[in-house]
C-alpha cells in the first residue's frame, strides 16, 4: 500500500516554510512565545514545519512579572512546549522605567532577554501580524513620526548577530484567529489588552474596527511603502557617512554642518541605526544640531534614553551612555591573564615582576624612552584620547612609579623606557 502523501501546507504554514528556507543551515529557529493566541499558533505551526524539515526549534518566554497573570502565562507556555516536544527557555526580567513609558520599558526588557538567550547566528520568529503593523503605523503618525517611525516593524532585520523575522506581518489577525480555532488551541488572554488607558488598545478596540476590513491592510501597506523609502534614504545616508567618518561612532562636525538641517538629522539618525543605538527624540536632536557650532571647549553633551552625543576636537561622537567605573586595583605578576572591569588582561610585562594595576587617578608621570619624564595627562591629550575615555585608562604601577598606560586591557599606549609591555596578540 503506497504511503499517504503529506497534508498540503496551509497559507500560514507556507509562510513559515518560506521563512525557514532563508535561515542559515544548521542554526536553530526560536519562537518568541508570550502565551497569547498569536504566538501560541506560531509555535504550534512552526513545530510541524521544522519537524518536517528536520530543523531544530526552541521557544523563549519572557516573564515580565508585571501582572498577577504572569505565572499563568508561563505555566501555559511550559505545558504547550512539553506537548509539542519543543525546548523552552524562560527569561524573568525586571522592567525599569528610564524616562520612558511602561510599554517601551517592557519592550527593552524583552529584547534584553532575546540577547541573553538566543545565540548569535540563530533566527527568532515573532508573531506580529497585519493589525499590529497598522496599530504601529497609527501610533507613529499620532506621535508625529517621520518616515522611519511610520515604517513600523520590518518583516526581517539583523539585530546583534541574530535574524529577527515576522513571517505573518502581512496576514490579518482574523486569519490567525480562524487558524487557532481550527486547531482547537488554548491560549492566554492578556487582561491588559482591554485597558483603554493605553493608546495601542484604544486604536485596537475603537479606531481599527471603524475602518472596516480593508483599514488594517491599507495602513500596513502604507507602512511597507514608508519602509521602502526609509531603506532608500539609509542607502543614500550611508554613502554620505563614509565621507564624514572619523572613527568608530565619530563624524566630522564641519562636514556635517555643510549639509542642510534635514540632511544632518538624517545622517545622525542613520549613524545611530548603524551603531544599534536609539535615535534621539526630536527635541534632543534639534538641541544637538544647535550645538554643532559650539566651541570645542564647550563640552557639548546631549543625552537621551540609551545613548548620548558629545562633541570634541571637531568630531561628533555618538555612543551608548558611559558607565561609571568602580574603584579598582589589583596585584599582578606581569605574566598571568587576569580579569579587569573592562575585560580580561591581554598583555605581558618584561621583565616580569609584582606590580599594581588600577585606573588612572591623575598626576601620573611616566619616564619614556627618548622623551624623558612626561605627564600622563598631557600624553593622553596629545594622543587624541577623548576626555570621557581617559578615566578608563589602566596604569601599571610599581612603588608609585608608572610603568605603562593601557587603553583598555589589550592596547598598550605608553611604557617606561626600562620595561617592555606587549599585547598578547602581538606574539
Amino acid at each position: 500500500m503506497a504511503p499517504r502523501p503529506p497534508e498540503p501546507l496551509t497559507p500560514l504554514e507556507r509562510l513559515l516554510n518560506d521563512a525557514l528556507a532563508h535561515t542559515a543551515p544548521g542554526r536553530s529557529v526560536w519562537v518568541a512565545l508570550s502565551g497569547g493566541l498569536d504566538s501560541t499558533l506560531l509555535l504550534t505551526l512552526a513545530a510541524g514545519v521544522c519537524q518536517r524539515a528536520g530543523r531544530p526549534l526552541a521557544a523563549l518566554h519572557v516573564n515580565h512579572g508585571l501582572q498577577a497573570a504572569a505565572g499563568d502565562f508561563e505555566s501555559h507556555c511550559r505545558t504547550l512546549c512539553t506537548s509539542l516536544g519543543v525546548a523552552l527557555e524562560v527569561g524573568r526580567v525586571d522592567v525599569t522605567l528610564n524616562g520612558e513609558g511602561l510599554e517601551a520599558a517592557a519592550r527593552n526588557a524583552r529584547y534584553q532577554a532575546f540577547d541573553a538567550f538566543v545565540p548569535k547566528g540563530d533566527t527568532l520568529w515573532l508573531a506580529q501580524h497585519q493589525n499590529d503593523q497598522a496599530e504601529t503605523f497609527l501610533l507613529g503618525a499620532l506621535r508625529g513620526s517621520g518616515v522611519r517611525g511610520l515604517a513600523g516593524m520590518p518583516e526581517r532585520r539583523q539585530w546583534r548577530g541574530r535574524t529577527l523575522v515576522r513571517p505573518w506581518l502581512d496576514r490579518p489577525r482574523a486569519e490567525l484567529e480562524a487558524a487557532a480555532r481550527a486547531h482547537a488551541l488554548d491560549w492566554c488572554d492578556d487582561p491588559t489588552n482591554d485597558d483603554l488607558a493605553l493608546a495601542r488598545n484604544r486604536l485596537r478596540h475603537r479606531v481599527l474596527p471603524a475602518l472596516g476590513a480593508s483599514g488594517p491592510r491599507m495602513l500596513a501597506r502604507s507602512a511597507r511603502l514608508a519602509g521602502e523609502a526609509d531603506a532608500l534614504l539609509y542607502e543614500y545616508a550611508a554613502e554620505d557617512l563614509k565621507a564624514l567618518y572619523r572613527g568608530p561612532g565619530c563624524l566630522e562636525v564641519d562636514g556635517l554642518r555643510a549639509h542642510s538641517p534635514a540632511r544632518q538629522r538624517l545622517l545622525i539618525r542613520t549613524l545611530c541605526q548603524t551603531l544599534e543605538l536609539p535615535t534621539p527624540p526630536a527635541a534632543r536632536l534639534e538641541s544637538l544640531l544647535e550645538q554643532l557650532g559650539a566651541d570645542d571647549d564647550a563640552r557639548v553633551h546631549i543625552r537621551w534614553p540609551g545613548a548620548e552625543a558629545r562633541r570634541w576636537r571637531g568630531g561628533l561622537y555618538l555612543m551608548a551612555p558611559c558607565q561609571a567605573l568602580p574603584a579598582w586595583q589589583t596585584s599582578w605578576n606581569g605574566e598571568e591573564a587576569i580579569a579587569t572591569p573592562l575585560g580580561p588582561l591581554r598583555i605581558s610585562l618584561c621583565p616580569a615582576r609584582r606590580v599594581t594595576l588600577r585606573f588612572r587617578q591623575g598626576g601620573e608621570v611616566i619616564d619614556l624612552a627618548k622623551r624623558g619624564r612626561r605627564d600622563l595627562k598631557r600624553l593622553l591629550q596629545e594622543a587624541g584620547l577623548p576626555p570621557w575615555q581617559r578615566g578608563g585608562v589602566i596604569v601599571v604601577i610599581e612603588a608609585e612609579r608608572c610603568l605603562a598606560a593601557l587603553d583598555g586591557p589589550e592596547r598598550v599606549m605608553f611604557q617606561a623606557r626600562d620595561v617592555t609591555v606587549t599585547a598578547l596578540d602581538e606574539f
